[in-house]
C-alpha cells in the first residue's frame, strides 16, 4: 500500500442545494448542530487531513456559505445552475487548476464524516490495486430512495444505480451510496467530462464516472462505514435526529471519560465541550460552545453554561447561569439563580444566590450576599468592579462601576456602592432607619373610620 502522505489531497465541498425542505432564511448547511454550524463540522474534520486545497461549491444562498468559510481562507466555486452532483464537481475544477494528487468529495450537508472514515478512503483510494475511484458506502436499516452500490465480497464495484433508474433486483440491495467518493485528480476531470444526462432526472451524476472508469477497464471500490456518520440533513426533523445522534454518543463518551451524568438524556452538549476527571452533571443543564470544566466540578440541575472556565471542584448552580467570559476558580460556587458574564470569581469565593456578576474580578474568599448586583453598563458603555480577596458583600447591595472594593472589606447589607472601599474598610450607604411608636395602630384606626365613611 502507498504511504498516505506521499500524495497531496483536496476536497471538495457541495453545499450548492437551495435547502428548501428547511423552510429556513439560513442555508441548510449552516444550521448548527451541537452550536456549530454543519458545514463547520465537516470542514473541521476535513482540517485534520491537512489538504493542500479546500473547495465549497455554493449555489442559492452563496452569500451566507461565502461568509461562513471566508475566515478560513477556504476557496468557493459557484454552481449556477444544479444540474445534478457530477455538475457540481465540475465547478470546482478552475480552482484546482494545477492541482496533482487526490481528491475528497464531500457533501456540506453530511456533516459528520469523520477524518479517520476520510484517511480510510485514501489508504484504499492509494492501495496497490489502485481503484479508479472508492466510493463511501452504508447499510441503512431502510434503503429507501438511496443509489445502490452492487459490489463484490470484496468492495470491488460492479456498477453503481440511482434509486430512479434501478431494477427491482437492483432497488433489493442493501448497500448504499453515500455519495462521498474519493478519486485521483488526473483521473476525475476527464471521467466528468465524458458525463452526460440521459436518466430519469436528466441530470449529470458523479457516481457515473465509476461507470465509465469500468468500461475503460479501471475498476472502482466502496468501502463501508455506519449509517450515523453519513446521515443527511434536508429537513428540520433530520437535522433534530442527527443532533439527537450526535448528543447520545458525546454522553457515552463523557461518562466512559469518567464524568457522572445523574440524567445522560437530560444533559446537552456543544462540539467543543470539555469535561475533567469526575464531574458531576445533574439532569437538566445545557452546555453551550466554549465550555471547559476541570476536575471534581459539580454541575447542579437547570444551570446554562457558554463560553466559561469552571475550576477544579467548584460548584455551579442550581439554576446558574454563566455566559461569556466566566470563569470560576477553584472550589468557588455560584448557586442558584446566580448569572455571571465577563466576571472572574477567584479560588474559594461563592455568590451562593440571587446575584449578577457582569464585568466583574472577584478574589479568592469573597462572601458575595445573596440580591447584589455588579451595575456595570451606563447605557453606552460597559465598567469593572473588583473586590478584593476575603471581602464581604452584605445582601441586596449594588455595586456601581466602575468601583473597587479593598481586600478584607465590609459592605452592609442594602447598600449602594458608588466610590472605592478601602480595604478592610466598613462601606454603608443606606436612609437611616426610622421609628414611630405606635404609628401603625393610629394608621389603621383611621383607614378604618375613612372607609366605613363611604
Amino acid at each position: 500500500m502507498t504511504d498516505s502522505t506521499t500524495r497531496p489531497l483536496a476536497a471538495i465541498v457541495l453545499a450548492a442545494g437551495k435547502g428548501t425542505r428547511m423552510k429556513s432564511d439560513t442555508h441548510k448547511v449552516l444550521h448548527p448542530i451541537a452550536g456549530r454550524p454543519m458545514l463547520l463540522h465537516l470542514l473541521a474534520a476535513v482540517g485534520e487531513l491537512a489538504p493542500e486545497r479546500v473547495v465549497v461549491v455554493t449555489g442559492a444562498g452563496r452569500e451566507q456559505v461565502e461568509a461562513a468559510v471566508a475566515p478560513l481562507g477556504i476557496a468557493t466555486a459557484l454552481q449556477a445552475e444544479q444540474l445534478g452532483t457530477g455538475h457540481a464537481v465540475r465547478q470546482a475544477e478552475a480552482a484546482l487548476a494545477g492541482f496533482a494528487g487526490d481528491v475528497l468529495v464531500l457533501y456540506g450537508d453530511v456533516p459528520l464524516v469523520t477524518a479517520a472514515t476520510m484517511r480510510r478512503m485514501l489508504d484504499r483510494l492509494r492501495a496497490d490495486d489502485a481503484p479508479a475511484a472508492v466510493v463511501l458506502g452504508f447499510r441503512p436499516v431502510d434503503p429507501g430512495a438511496y443509489g445502490r452500490v452492487i459490489a463484490d465480497a470484496e468492495g470491488r464495484i460492479d456498477r453503481m444505480v440511482e434509486y430512479k433508474d434501478a431494477t427491482e433486483a437492483e432497488r433489493a440491495e442493501t448497500l448504499c451510496n453515500s455519495g462521498l467518493m474519493a478519486a485521483r485528480a488526473e483521473n476525475l476531470w476527464s471521467l466528468l467530462a465524458r458525463v452526460g444526462n440521459d436518466n430519469a432526472a436528466g441530470e449529470y451524476y458523479l457516481p457515473d464516472i465509476v461507470i465509465l472508469a469500468s468500461a475503460d477497464g479501471h475498476g472502482s471500490a466502496v468501502i463501508e462505514t455506519g449509517a450515523d456518520e453519513v446521515a443527511g440533513v434536508n429537513s428540520r426533523g433530520e437535522l433534530a435526529t442527527v443532533e439527537a445522534g450526535w448528543q447520545a454518543r458525546r454522553r457515552i463518551e463523557a461518562m466512559r471519560d469518567g464524568v457522572t451524568l445523574v440524567a445522560p438524556d437530560t444533559v446537552w452538549f456543544a462540539h467543543d465541550t470539555v469535561l475533567g476527571r469526575d464531574v458531576t452533571v445533574e439532569p437538566n443543564v445545557v452546555f453551550g460552545p466554549g465550555v471547559r470544566v476541570a476536575d471534581g466540578a459539580m454541575i447542579h440541575a437547570f444551570s446554562h453554561l457558554e463560553g466559561a472556565i469552571v475550576g477544579e471542584g467548584a460548584e455551579v448552580g442550581p439554576y446558574a447561569r454563566l455566559r461569556p467570559g466566566a470563569v470560576m476558580g477553584a472550589h468557588a460556587k455560584v448557586g442558584n439563580f446566580v448569572e455571571m458574564k465577563k466576571a472572574v470569581l477567584g479560588e474559594g469565593a461563592k455568590a451562593s444566590h440571587l446575584t449578577y456578576l457582569g464585568d466583574a474580578d472577584v478574589g479568592p474568599g469573597v462572601n458575595i450576599g445573596a440580591g447584589t448586583i455588579t451595575c456595570n453598563y451606563d447605557g453606552y458603555l460597559k465598567y469593572r468592579t473588583t473586590i478584593g480577596a476575603g471581602a464581604f458583600i452584605g445582601s441586596n447591595s449594588a455595586l456601581v462601576a466602575p468601583v473597587s472594593i479593598g481586600a478584607g472589606a465590609i459592605v452592609g447589607a442594602g447598600s449602594v456602592i458608588t466610590g472605592d472601599v478601602d480595604a478592610d474598610a466598613l462601606a454603608l450607604a443606606r436612609g437611616r432607619q426610622e421609628s414611630r411608636p405606635g404609628w401603625a395602630a393610629r394608621f389603621r384606626t383611621m383607614m378604618k373610620a375613612k372607609k366605613a365613611a363611604l
